[in-house]
């Protein structure tokens, strides 16, 4: 904190963008730096984020309004800026016949694509055999690493790409998604405009949660609060996912959001100062 500070009173800024955090939101307060807090989903209702709200000159939400969650208050969300689904990749998308030959994939074998991240304790591997074992038909590949308990049984159509760097492509090429709530998970899957089925991850406030269930209520996902773990439970979970209108969860990404963001903030400093 001390050395946030020193670099306030040394640059002076305009504007202090800060990343989430109530208690900086405080210090830039107590220093006269305007703040514009990142907003997140989640149970942030109690007494340190509500001041951290009340710090902050404003608030930038890097979501569309519609994921909104229906307990953040009204005050609050009058001085929150939606920037629209902000995704930080930039690959093209490409059509699912291109993708599919790029990639040296079966133009008709159904495909799904399963997006395993490095946070929490990881994507467990033993569930998504059990839905391999549900569709033996179709090809399951994980990007990403996962979690293996050791008894786990293998099988030919499921298949680990590890870390990748072309995740678009495979996102392109994919039938339906299986993920994680992550705010760029959930916007990548958004940019494609794929069926997703929504597993959250364990996250502080619930953050993960939150936003699986507004997804769910927008109709852009299928909400499950913990891995199916027996095929009946795969069957109705992916067959309600194939249900879904893919139009809804790509509503929801916004190509020009981070250009937005950025015009808005520069237009908050000069709000602010008085700069015409």
């Amino acid at each position: 904190m001390a050395r946030i500070a020193e670099t306030l009173h040394r640059y002076d800024p305009a504007l202090f963008l800060i990343d989430v955090s109530a208690e900086i939101a405080l210090l830039s307060r107590i220093m006269s730096v305007p703040a514009v807090s990142i907003r997140m989903h989640g149970d942030r209702g109690d007494a340190g984020h509500l001041a951290g709200y009340e710090a902050s000159v404003a608030m930038l939400a890097p979501f569309d309004e519609r994921l909104e969650q229906s307990d953040y208050p009204g005050t609050l969300r009058r001085r929150t800026f939606y920037t629209g689904g902000l995704c930080t990749t930039r690959d093209p998308i490409l059509t699912k016949e291109d993708a599919r030959e790029k990639l040296g994939m079966d133009p008709d074998r159904p495909v799904t694509l399963v997006i395993a991240g490095g946070g929490g304790s990881g994507t467990p591997y033993a569930p998504l055999t059990v839905a391999a074992r549900a569709e033996p038909d179709t090809l399951w590949l994980i990007a990403g690493p996962v979690h293996r308990e050791g008894h786990e049984t293998d099988f030919g159509n499921l298949v680990e790409l590890g870390w990748i760097d072309n995740l678009t492509e495979y996102l392109s090429a994919a039938d339906r998604v299986v993920a994680s709530a992550g705010d760029n998970t959930v916007h990548e899957i958004a940019r494609a405009a794929k069926p997703f089925l929504c597993v959250p991850e364990w996250r502080y406030f619930d953050e993960q949660r939150a936003k699986a269930r507004e997804l769910e209520r927008l109709g852009a996902a299928v909400f499950r609060e913990t891995w199916p773990a027996a095929i009946p439970a795969w069957t109705e979970a992916l067959a309600q996912t194939d249900a879904l209108d893919p139009a809804s969860i790509a509503a929801l990404h916004d190509e020009n959001a981070a250009h937005d963001a950025a015009f808005w903030l520069e237009d908050q400093a000069n709000r602010l100062w008085d700069i015409s």
